[in-house]
């Protein structure tokens, strides 16, 4: 099963349209998961406390572990966010808070090292800018960092479309070249 994380806000988001673009090379059955759709419980003590119960017994059936469950099961994660002020937009940071469960998406055993506990092996991250990225790319540094240190994702693969906002940008030339070095990527 692949996992599509949906981050964009806009109706007409170029991210997506890119994010659309790998998931047209992939074969698996796409399970989608859009942000903007769900209401993130607050993360205070309440939330904590009974959180942490549930894992201390064991017990995964309350349904704020249904995400952790299917990010779990997924072979492949695809991952669209748009490069907001150096990162992604807030509601994915709340996802993975919301998916990193000790004993369901990772455990510990003999020492402080997460030990992953998720099938998926590979993860595309699709993001557009409207400025330059540079070597900011701190969202997808986080998200393959977190992919590897907790899920074992060990394959991390980015596509960004930058700099389609500066002013005289051929912004369709940008997301048209983005989408050939998809196609190529997965031509390989």
């Amino acid at each position: 099963m692949i996992l599509f994380i949906d981050a964009c806000v806009r109706k007409e988001s170029r991210t997506k349209r890119l994010a659309k673009r790998v998931l047209s090379h992939l074969t698996d059955t796409v399970e989608t998961v859009r942000l903007i759709d769900l209401d993130f419980p607050k993360t205070d003590e309440t939330f904590l406390r009974k959180r942490d119960a549930c894992v201390a017994a064991g017990d995964y059936r309350d349904p704020m572990f249904d995400l952790a469950k299917q990010f779990v099961r997924a072979d492949t994660v695809v991952v669209a966010a748009p490069h907001w002020d150096l990162s992604f937009p807030a509601a994915l940071k709340q996802y993975f808070e919301q998916i990193n469960v000790v004993g369901l998406t990772f455990r510990y055993e003999d020492s402080d090292v997460p030990v992953p506990m998720c099938r998926a092996k590979q993860l595309f991250y699709v993001a557009t800018a409207g400025g330059p990225v540079r070597n900011h790319a701190f969202g997808f540094g986080y998200v393959t960092a977190l992919g590897k240190e907790f899920y074992g994702i060990e394959n991390a693969v980015l596509f960004c479309a930058e700099g389609l906002d500066i002013f005289g940008a051929d912004a369709e030339a940008i997301l048209n070249k983005t989408e050939a070095e998809i196609d190529a990527a997965f031509d390989c």
